[in-house]
């Protein structure tokens, strides 16, 4: 499939020609298809937020290419404004940018600019609104009365209101309680579904991208040294922890029960999926994976079902050691 948005050997240096000269980014080749949900992670400093900059036209690149339906964004100053409304920013704490009386109007702020009839802005309110999971009373309030997690949805619906075919959020659920995030990445993967807009997420949470994400592209210095689906990007874990990253704690879990002699997939990251692969291992050899899980024992667990309390007790143990996993 054809990309929506493309970058070609892009470079960006900041400051160049003075003492203070910077490559943030270096000869980076950076593809999305549409409808495509990918995320993008790498360490503060690496380059992401210069990257997703580049996305929209707010950076011009020192050299290289930024493509969007494989034509180049700066071919013309109307092909500028234009991408700019097909590919949506959300910043990081997106809050501290309202600045309307109401929440209707600062959602409306957007569609109102790009010449759209009242009807055609008040249907896009109204929509975006429902995407992020706003009341249709709350339209009206003024956006400071609001609590930080409201603020938040209210600035992702000004962006979802443009329609963008791409959506960039950079870390959207970050100072946001356990609760408060799950409804953004609800939001989001409700706008993707309806939509079947591509979705570029930019997290620190290695757990979220591994819940949320098709495909992870991972940024170092500048560069992209992998890019691919998470069990493939996972599975350099020691690659990752040298560039500063973590792993989910799963996969940690996992790696940990693996040194213990249990035989055991290395491409594990989320819950559902250990519990699979531990119920597999049972099922294939429960009296060896009972004992891996656990250390030996007088007596072996005769069955699947009686081996399950004690992969589960080898489960908390390597849990234990490795700090505890979400």
């Amino acid at each position: 499939m054809a990309a929506i948005i493309e970058t070609r050997q892009l470079t960006h240096t900041y400051s160049q020609g003075t003492p203070f000269e910077h490559t943030a980014l270096d000869c980076v080749d950076f593809s999305a298809a549409p409808g495509e949900y990918l995320a993008i992670i790498g360490r503060t400093g690496s380059g992401k937020s210069t990257l997703i900059q580049h996305l929209n036209g707010l950076l011009k690149p020192t050299s290289g290419q930024v493509l969007f339906d494989g034509a180049d964004i700066w071919e013309s100053k109307e092909r500028t404004r234009q991408v700019r409304c097909q590919v949506g920013l959300v910043f990081q704490y997106p809050e501290y940018q309202l600045f309307e009386e109401t929440v209707y109007q600062d959602i409306a702020f957007g569609p109102k600019n790009m010449g759209l009839d009242k009807d055609e802005v008040d249907r896009r309110v109204k929509q975006s609104a429902r995407f992020v999971g706003l009341e249709p009373g709350v339209l009206e309030k003024s956006p400071f009365d609001l609590s930080g997690g409201q603020k938040r949805r209210v600035a992702i619906a000004g962006v979802i209101a443009m329609e963008p075919q791409v959506l960039v959020l950079d870390e959207p659920t970050a100072g946001l309680d356990p609760s408060g995030s799950a409804r953004i990445l609800d939001n989001i993967r409700t706008y993707h579904q309806e939509k079947n807009a591509c979705i570029i997420l930019v997290s620190h949470s290695m757990e979220e991208v591994a819940r949320e994400a098709g495909r992870l592209v991972v940024i170092h210095q500048g560069t992209i040294p992998f890019s691919g689906p998470p069990e493939s990007v996972f599975a350099h874990g020691e690659e990752l922890e040298a560039m500063g990253l973590g792993v989910p704690a799963m996969t940690r879990v996992f790696a940990r029960l693996r040194s213990m002699g249990v035989d055991l997939p290395a491409s594990v990251y989320t819950i559902p999926q250990a519990r699979e692969a531990v119920m597999a291992a049972l099922h294939r050899g429960p009296r060896k994976a009972a004992l891996g899980l656990c250390g030996e024992r007088k007596k072996e667990p005769a069955d699947t079902e009686a081996s399950a309390p004690w992969a589960e007790a080898g489960m908390e143990q390597a849990v234990s050691d490795e700090g505890g996993a979400t």
